[in-house]
């Protein structure tokens, strides 16, 4: 399903701790690891389509995730020509996604890669937040540094909303907290007070 620009909807995953580490998945018999993502079908909203690729790829239940955040328009990517489908090149450009922001409420062990017929991930760890953009196939690596910049606040506010509910106590040193700055450029972004900030490759397939 294509839109009237060439542009495949889809959706992007970034599933975080409690530490503020984020999923990172190997493909399939390649050397290559990327967020969890996947086309919008018909009729499907976007949080819809979310929950069924987070269970395809991931194998994680709604009850295993909390929605923190997601972008407030489309991200666009163009695919190069040799990465199509050869039956969709001429009308097909690339893709346009919403990119949502999860945290795991449930444990490492709930993760199953081989929930479907066809995995999309063979491993799987955590990485810090802050992707290097190096590892991302060239031409995701822009919309993976927007959808990383822009979801970011939604960590520092869960952050200071879950130290809120926290009785006094000794203070013990909590997981650092990503600001909004991208790493490399000179003005740092918003942080949670106390907080440092912390500093995906593969073929698109056209998922």
């Amino acid at each position: 399903m294509l839109d009237r620009d060439g542009y495949r909807p889809n959706v992007g995953i970034i599933l975080c701790n409690h530490r503020h580490e984020v999923f990172w998945g190997k493909r399939v018999h390649e050397h290559a690891w990327q967020f969890p993502q996947g086309g919008i079908k018909h009729g499907e909203t976007p949080e819809q389509a979310m929950y069924r690729e987070l269970q395809e790829e991931v194998g994680l239940e709604p009850g295993h995730v909390k929605i923190l955040g997601r972008t407030r328009g489309w991200l666009r990517y163009e695919v190069p020509r040799e990465w199509m489908k050869r039956e969709w090149r001429g009308s097909y450009r690339g893709q346009k996604q919403i990119w949502y922001l999860l945290r795991l409420v449930g444990r490492d062990c709930d993760v199953r890669l081989r929930a479907s017929e066809r995995p999309e991930f063979d491993a799987w760890r955590w990485s810090e937040y802050w992707v290097p953009l190096e590892s991302v196939i060239e031409f995701k690596r822009d919309v993976y540094q927007q959808a990383l910049s822009e979801l970011a606040r939604f960590l520092a506010r869960d952050h200071r909303r879950y130290e809120r509910t926290q009785e006094p106590g000794p203070q013990v040193p909590g997981p650092q907290v990503p600001g909004t700055q991208v790493p490399g450029t000179q003005e740092p972004g918003p942080q949670v007070p106390g907080a440092e900030a912390a500093a995906s490759q593969g073929p698109d397939r056209t998922r």
